[in-house]
């Protein structure tokens, strides 16, 4: 079967508790998934790619940038229901996650509307207040249309891919590694790669990479995250970068120190891309159109800044040796 017809297939995936429903039309099944009432998380641009789903809300709440803890805390006392649904991306399908977590029991459907990941994991940050050891929620419903997940303008999307991209290459190199996720992991990295063969990718390329970008945070999940995921979730929290921006910007540096790390991991990864990696990340970065962290803005100090913070993130361990201070400086500079 060819990549391009398994990739634009229409699936459903009963996954222990969640039900992962994918392919380009499948947004027509989230009413029959979903019921009437429930509640609504989203964006303004989110909300018109699917005014269906606005439609047939209980309740609508929309999520503004900033930080996942606190926009959590702060709808925290607006959110009254059972059903949160998660209309957007990484950010508004994290503190869907964070509301559910806080006041449990709470069901999270998630209908992705970027190349996250995050409708596959129960990775997220807590709202602000809520106890650290409190258990995290992963959603029980994921409907991913293409048609939503990978709409994004080339940029943007070439931003998402990096995302993704990361989340392929990083899972398996920890110590919670195992086959699935590495063989889940190995097709999403195909599956970018292919998808941007060209500059400008068609529906076929589009759907290709929301199937990647499924498979890359199914990896995640199971492995957890290290040094790169570090670096750039601290550019998005402490010096204002998009997160997909910072991960396009970090993944050319990060991935040669995940390669010295893993090796055979990296070997792998490199005979199905038929190259080394860190070309694909460096492909990836070059389509977004901003190449350097000081190209988004980022200031020297935000730079000292961010070494600090991250240098104190215990997930580093996750990619062990954990990075030192001097690592951390040594790689965002290479980046700045």
């Amino acid at each position: 079967m060819s990549t391009e017809s398994r990739s634009a297939a229409p699936f459903r995936w009963q996954d222990g508790e969640r039900l992962v429903v994918f392919g380009r039309g499948t947004l027509a099944d989230a009413r029959e998934l979903l019921g009437p009432g429930y509640i609504l998380l989203t964006t303004p641009r989110a909300a018109g790619a699917a005014p269906d789903l606005l439609e047939h809300a209980g309740a609508v709440h929309e999520v503004g940038a900033g930080r996942v803890d606190e926009l959590a805390e702060a709808l925290r006392a607006q959110v009254d229901g059972r059903l949160l649904v998660a209309l957007g991306g990484g950010r508004v399908i994290d503190v869907a996650k964070a509301l559910a977590a806080a006041d449990p029991p709470r069901v999270v459907a998630a209908v992705p509307t970027t190349l996250s990941g995050a409708e596959m994991t129960s990775v997220h940050r807590h709202a602000s207040g809520v106890a650290f050891e409190t258990p995290r929620v992963r959603p029980a419903i994921i409907v991913n249309d293409p048609s939503l997940s990978a709409s994004q303008p080339v940029q943007e999307l070439a931003q998402s891919a990096a995302n993704a991209l990361g989340h392929a290459v990083e899972g398996p190199a920890t110590p919670l590694r195992n086959p699935v996720a590495e063989l889940a992991a190995l097709d999403a990295a195909r599956l970018i790669s292919e998808s941007f063969d060209t500059p400008s990718p068609d529906e076929h390329a589009r759907d290709r990479l929301a199937l990647a970008a499924l498979l890359a945070g199914y990896t995640i999940g199971s492995t957890g995250y290290g040094l790169h995921h570090v670096l750039a979730q601290t550019l998005a929290r402490f010096a204002g970068v998009a997160h997909g921006a910072a991960n396009a910007i970090m993944l050319p540096q990060s991935l040669p120190a995940l390669a010295e790390r893993s090796p055979e991991w990296n070997a792998r990864l490199g005979h199905v891309l038929g190259s080394e990696p860190s070309r694909l990340a460096t492909r990836l970065r070059d389509l977004t159109g901003v190449s350097r962290l000081r190209d988004a803005g980022v200031s020297e100090a935000e730079l000292d800044d961010c070494v600090e913070q991250a240098s104190h993130r215990p997930e580093l361990h996750m990619t062990p040796p954990a990075a030192d201070l001097e690592e951390l400086r040594a790689l965002y500079q290479a980046a700045y």
